[in-house]
């Protein structure tokens, strides 16, 4: 269940996307084998106070993170550089269109800032350079309690950024796709915003595992087209027939027939 950003009873501060972050570890960390979790989170996460509540879970993390946001962190950085302890490693990857250099910099074992006590943490970055021209494509850092080492630095960066491609397509669908998710949620007074928001992820959700492991949704999406396009087919047919299940109605729809199976209108 995800964790809405909401006033709390009782809180003083107004509430944040870190305070929310918190109230899911505290609710939902049980639900995964202690040390088996990895959050993953932008550059307001990377602060002591939210790794902190992390480990407190027995949850690691990959964060961003920022020269503007951890200043501290940088200073060790280029202190550490001079004496020649961070490493650099490289690698060449076909990702589908033209091949890109990843210059990966990590080291392990860095202050995350420079009140005492400060939290140690693995430290790693990498440009995205295209081979063709040198042109740089992507550029991040991260911090984590994942032991860093050339074996290991691609797939922690590889899951940080997954973070994105989660989100990115996510909300594109939401926001693109019929779901419609700018224009209805913002109503509301008390509940309703997030009943709405609630109801339509749920809605998404079940949509993806029906695509991922369904037949015939599988079958209808492929035959219908377009997302929206097989949303609209839905909402002409059930204006004017009535169906006894979703599966009736998937089933209709891949028979190509001119009424339901039991005759049934509305």
């Amino acid at each position: 269940m995800p964790e809405f950003l909401q006033p709390q009873d009782g809180a003083e501060k107004q509430d944040s996307e870190t305070a929310a972050a918190k109230r899911w570890l505290n609710t939902d960390h049980g639900l995964f084998p202690a040390g088996r979790l990895t959050v993953l989170g932008d550059d307001l996460h990377s602060r002591q106070p939210t790794c902190q509540h992390c480990i407190d879970h027995q949850v690691n993390f990959i964060f961003a993170c920022l020269p503007t946001s951890d200043p501290a962190l940088y200073d060790w950085l280029t202190y550490l550089e001079g004496n020649d302890e961070v490493h650099n490693h490289q690698e060449r990857v076909w990702p589908g269109r033209d091949y890109e250099l990843r210059q990966y910099r990590y080291i392990n074992g860095i202050p995350l800032r420079d009140a005492q006590p400060a939290l140690w943490v693995n430290w790693c970055e990498v440009p995205v350079l295209r081979e063709a021209d040198g042109q740089q494509g992507y550029h991040n850092a991260f911090v984590t309690l994942h032991d860093i080492n050339d074996a290991t630095v691609a797939e922690i960066v590889t899951a940080a950024r997954a973070r994105w491609k989660s989100e990115n397509e996510n909300h594109n669908v939401l926001k693109t796709k019929v779901y419609h998710l700018e224009h209805n949620f913002g109503h509301g007074q008390q509940h309703l915003a997030m009943t709405l928001l609630t109801l339509n992820t749920l809605a998404f959700l079940f949509h993806t595992i029906l695509h991922l492991v369904d037949d015939s949704y599988q079958r209808i999406r492929k035959q219908r087209g377009t997302r929206k396009g097989f949303f609209q087919d839905i909402q002409t047919l059930t204006k004017d027939l009535l169906f006894d299940s979703w599966q009736h109605l998937i089933d209709f729809m891949l028979d190509d027939g001119t009424t339901p199976a039991t005759g049934n209108t509305s």
